[in-house]
């Protein structure tokens, strides 16, 4: 009776113990799924942290690579993320580290918000200064090509005026005189009996001459191609003139009224034929005229 009641008591112990036993396996068992099933979760979430820190870094490049000037405050935006990415693929994955990286990507993604507003506030003005600065490009290139405009007009109407600015003759004559012992003059058309030759011409007003003392070269050729008076010879350059006489005057831009008188230097008397009269200024011819001694 007694080795019954101690067999049944040994029963009951195993049967617990058995049950103490599947229980704790199942309990254990039901522990390692849910840790590989919270590690699986972490690691998705970090996966996701990731992804989105990636997506941040990636609206920086984008934001870097329109503007033409860099902007250091997205450079160091970005350089902060890539840091903060470096960091999370390298450290465990738990709940608290997890949640750190979590708050750091929240608040980089306010300041995101905040540093793109202000780049595309920069991106509109820096857009307008462009417009303007090509505005005033083209304005700057009309008025250059306004003011070159006026100084070839200047330079074109300097040289005309340049060039209209000298003395000029007119009524230029020139004939034979008899001269008296009184000073008394006769005109005569005799080559003996001409004493010398008289040249006188008008030197024409001139308002863009101005006044003063002035010269023009008398030049007179007889008809075998001498030239009478002085025939002294005046460089312009390469240029030799030769003359018979210098006419010097005072000019007060009005009309002038000019004689000069030219002599034989040849005790002969002067040559029937031809004369050729000419008026230089410096090497320009301003007036010529002939006359005829027989």
């Amino acid at each position: 009776m007694a080795n019954n009641t101690a067999n049944t008591g040994l029963k009951v112990a195993l049967g617990i113990a058995l049950a103490l036993f599947i229980g704790t396996g199942i309990y254990t068992s039901s522990l390692y799924k849910d840790k590989q099933q919270t590690e699986q979760q972490l690691t998705t979430e970090k996966n996701d942290v990731l992804k989105d820190l990636n997506g941040l870094k990636a609206k920086y490049d984008v934001a870097l690579g329109e503007n033409q000037v860099a902007n250091q405050s997205l450079i160091d935006a970005r350089e902060r993320i890539q840091g903060l990415i470096d960091s999370l693929q390298l450290s465990e994955t738990n709940v608290k580290s997890l949640w750190r990286y979590k708050k750091k990507y929240l608040a980089l993604q306010d300041e995101m918000d905040v540093l793109l507003a202000e780049n595309d506030r920069l991106k509109v003005e820096n857009m307008q200064l462009a417009t303007n600065l090509d505005s005033t490009r083209v304005q700057y290139e009309q008025s250059k090509m306004f003011n070159d405009s006026l100084l070839v007009q200047n330079t074109a109407l300097a040289t005309v005026v340049e060039n209209a600015a000298v003395l000029t003759t007119a009524n230029l004559k020139g004939f034979g005189v008899i001269e008296r012992s009184n000073g008394k003059l006769i005109p005569t058309e005799r080559a003996r009996r001409s004493d010398k030759i008289r040249v006188c011409y008008t030197v024409a007003k001139n308002k863009l001459v101005q006044a003063g003392d002035k010269e023009l070269f008398v030049q007179v050729i007889d008809p075998k191609n001498n030239i009478l008076g002085a025939n002294a010879q005046v460089k312009f350059g390469e240029q030799t003139l030769n003359y018979s006489i210098i006419s010097k005057f005072n000019y007060e831009n009005g009309n002038l009224d000019i004689c000069e008188f030219v002599t034989n230097t040849t005790d002969d008397d002067f040559e029937k034929g031809r004369y050729q009269v000419n008026v230089f200024n410096g090497k320009e011819l301003v007036s010529s005229s002939e006359f005829t001694l027989k």
